[in-house]
């Protein structure tokens, strides 16, 4: 459309929803004009749709409406006898209605107008550009063609249950009972992972969908761009709404060179935007890691802070010893920040030199005394941090309410290499260091610095001898004082030994403490750790349990339990005898969660036959 005047013109005509009419009638008839109500923004915008009466004298200048894409544009403009545009956005104009023009002006005041005028005015011009369904825009060249996703087509019956799962936006957060349906929602996140282990082209069909779902969710959007493709991509451009894909991917979306290309590799890195250089150094990271570090050194000294940060950031992929003399340069840094990551990544390479000089300073502190009727450890923490110990990227500062010397102490321990401490506390084996008591209070400390050292060096033994036996009293090792620390030294051992850990800790404890640890498990679970969570859960209904205190492990069993477990669960979709002393209701809530754990769970075979089926691709 093009011409749409603010104002009929001066011969009567019917107009097709074209003729924006005037709206200082609406204004006139408020009470104060200078507050005027949202509905007449709603009484201008009806109005527009009917034919104009009667001829008019006004001189504005029209609106020039070009039809532009819906993927973007400028907002509406007006032109008044001053010239000066007006713009806003629908939710402006409501706002601006709501709280009155002296509250809230328009963001341009046209010379000769008034206020409440413009207002309406503009929400008339709005009004026509809302019903056309297009954002009005200048000329611009037509978007170049869609990418083709060469990856095969998603079988037909995969590709219906993708939009069913997409048209469930509810998420089942709307509070109260959930009812006994599976929440499709939630298995959106599975369905794809499965389809990208497929290999699968998602239908253009449903990339809009696909994409709002991942522009709602965060924790979608890696699997959700993977599937989606560069189509995904190609849509990003074209509409701000989904301009997150074009953030998630390496270099906002654009083409790296080959690492072969050393004359394009060296033009991006010097010359390319900070995203673009972020991602060709991790591209060049995971394949060349020399390369990566060589382009990095090179620039090193004109850097910003917070780029130099980042970028050393990327040498966690393929860290060698290769690295450990940019690193120790690195440690001389002028930021803080750089000096404490570089310290990071050499303590994480046991032959360093950095390493070893953090395990002579903390095997300073620790030794075994054998002067009483058992072995004892004994602690001695360090009483300054020198400049040596800061370069080596210990912090100084304790946090509130932390011991200095307690603090200085738990960053030496950390940092050590665990092989340190066999050698140094008398031949012993991890388990039987941690088994060993320490003196003076200090065997929480210690212990707690060698579970951090244990998750960084990523060291299952320590791990093992750290965690304890998943039956002993509170379920933790000596060092494990803590459900997180403890999940993240299972996340060192093998999935199969982990689900076993965490069997064992619920046929122990129950379920109370148990969704922590559940969440570092390998999906689906292993036959042990699934029959130990629904035993639990059988367990706590029998007992009377109040049963909204587990729906979060039932949750992660509707996810995690293995789909063959179905046809077990079917004794429990009967509603039990309830005891007396049993929440109100609880046999009830019971049935009908086990009723949704088990349609979930077929729903997910269904899922995954979908996805492996060979017939005829299509919707």
């Amino acid at each position: 459309m093009s011409g749409i005047p603010t104002r009929a013109s001066n011969s009567n005509t019917a107009t097709n929803d074209t003729s924006i009419p005037t709206a200082q009638a609406d204004a006139a008839a408020s009470p104060d004009s200078s507050a005027a109500p949202a509905n007449a923004i709603s009484t201008a915008r009806d109005r527009q749709a009917g034919p104009t009466a009667g001829p008019t004298t006004s001189t504005e200048a029209p609106v020039s409406l070009a039809c532009g894409n819906t993927a973007g544009g400028p907002a509406p403009v007006a032109a008044g006898s001053g010239g000066a545009p007006f713009s806003s956005s629908w939710e402006d104009l409501v706002t601006a209605a709501l709280l009155g023009t002296d509250r809230r002006p328009p963001a341009v005041a046209l010379s000769g107008r008034e206020a409440p005028v413009v207002l309406l005015d503009a929400a008339a011009v709005a009004t026509v550009r809302r019903r056309a369904g297009l954002r009005p825009a200048r000329v611009a060249r037509r978007p170049e063609r869609a990418p083709e996703d060469p990856r095969p087509v998603l079988p037909s019956a995969a590709a219906r249950r993708l939009t069913m799962l997409l048209a469930d936006r509810s998420g089942g957060a709307g509070g109260g009972r959930r009812g006994s349906s599976p929440d499709l929602m939630e298995l959106l996140p599975q369905w794809l992972a499965a389809a990208n282990a497929h290999g699968y082209a998602a239908p253009p069909q449903t990339l809009p969908a696909l994409l709002d779902a991942a522009r709602g969710r965060t924790d979608l959007r890696p699997a959700a761009l993977a599937f989606a493709g560069p189509r995904a991509l190609w849509l990003a451009r074209l509409n701000a709404d989904w301009r997150f894909a074009l953030r998630s991917a390496p270099g906002g979306g654009a083409a790296l060179p080959d690492a072969e290309d050393g004359e394009a590799v060296q033009r991006l890195w010097q010359e390319g935007l900070f995203a673009e250089r972020v991602a060709l150094l991790a591209a060049l990271r995971a394949r060349t890691p020399a390369l990566a570090r060589e382009l990095l050194a090179a620039t090193w000294a004109t850097e910003r802070a917070e780029d130099r940060l980042m970028f050393l950031d990327s040498l966690r992929t393929g860290l060698s010893p290769e690295d450990e003399p940019f690193l120790e340069q690195a440690l001389g840094d002028r930021s803080r920040n750089v000096r404490a990551t570089a310290a990071e990544l050499l303590s994480a390479l046991p032959g360093s030199a950095l390493a070893g000089r953090m395990a002579a300073r903390a095997a300073a502190c620790v030794a075994v005394d054998r002067t009483g009727n058992s072995p004892t450890i004994t602690v001695e923490a360090p009483h300054e941090c020198d400049p040596g110990m800061e370069r080596d990227g210990v912090a100084a500062k304790p946090p509130t309410g932390r011991g200095e010397r307690s603090w200085w102490l738990g960053q030496l321990v950390e940092a050590t290499p665990l092989g340190t401490w066999p050698a140094r506390l008398g031949g012993r084996t991890p388990r039987q260091i941690v088994a060993l008591p320490v003196t003076d209070g200090w065997q929480g400390e210690l212990h707690a610095a060698w579970c951090r050292a244990a998750v960084r060096q990523q060291d299952a033994e320590w791990s093992r001898a750290l965690l304890g036996a998943p039956s002993a009293p509170e379920a933790g090792g000596p060092g494990a004082v803590s459900l997180a620390e403890r999940a993240k030294l299972l996340a060192t051992l093998e999935a199969g030994e982990r689900a076993d850990w965490v069997a064992g800790f619920i046929a122990t404890h129950g379920l109370s403490e148990a969704f922590q640890l559940l969440g570092v498990c390998a999906v689906p679970w292993s036959a042990p750790l699934g029959r130990a969570v629904v035993d639990a859960l059988n367990i706590a209904r029998d007992a009377g349990s109040y049963p909204w205190s587990f729906s979060g492990v039932m949750g992660l069993a509707e996810r995690c339990l293995d789909p063959a477990e179905a046809a077990r669960l079917d004794g429990l979709l009967a509603i039990p005898d309830e005891r007396e002393d049993a929440s109100p209701g609880a046999g009830g809530y019971w049935a009908e969660a086990f009723q949704r754990l088990v349609s979930t769970l077929r729903l997910r075979a269904a899922m995954a036959t979908e996805l492996s089926a060979t017939s005829p691709p299509g919707v």
